[in-house]
């Protein structure tokens, strides 16, 4: 439904941390289901050694979460939404409750991230889901707090 071109258009993420490639199901203002493919080529695998065991291969559970994320603003953003009409906005990541990891991620995985909204707000939106390996859950999250801050205020206090 939504490609990785597209994706570039409503992210400001770029390589190495884009880490969403296509979206499969939206209903905006509800829910969106995305694919991230793992592969041994992303960044944080190229410092391992080549008779590394299986567990250094572990995808970092931040990155997980990152990349379920960006999911979840792929959602906030999309046309007919609260935070769509927000020009010049941040989109920055507030609280996160109930996380739990299941089961290691690994190359070769094909991430499915699940995303509802709980409630949307003028500039806030808070979201919960999970993210699959088949049809293994390997993370879930219960709350997701992503706020809309005007990109000249989070910049002056920087």
């Amino acid at each position: 439904m939504i490609d990785a071109a597209q994706i570039k258009g409503f992210l400001p993420h770029r390589y190495p941390m884009l880490l969403v490639d296509r979206v499969l199901e939206l209903v905006p203002g509800e829910s969106l289901v995305a694919l991230k493919a793992v592969t041994c080529n992303e960044p944080w695998y190229q410092g391992l050694a080549e008779d590394a065991a299986e567990e250094r291969f572990c995808y970092p559970q931040t990155l997980l979460v990152e990349s379920w994320g960006q999911a979840a603003g792929l959602l906030a953003v999309q046309p007919g939404t609260a935070a769509a009409g927000l020009s010049d906005q941040v989109m920055l990541a507030g609280a996160m409750s109930g996380v739990e990891f299941l089961r290691p991620v690994y190359p070769g995985d094909v991430l499915e991230h699940r995303v509802k909204v709980v409630r949307a707000l003028s500039d806030a939106v808070i979201f919960q889901g999970e993210s699959l390996v088949g049809w293994e859950v390997v993370m879930r999250l219960s709350h997701m707090v992503m706020a809309f801050r005007p990109g000249n205020r989070v910049a002056g206090a920087a």
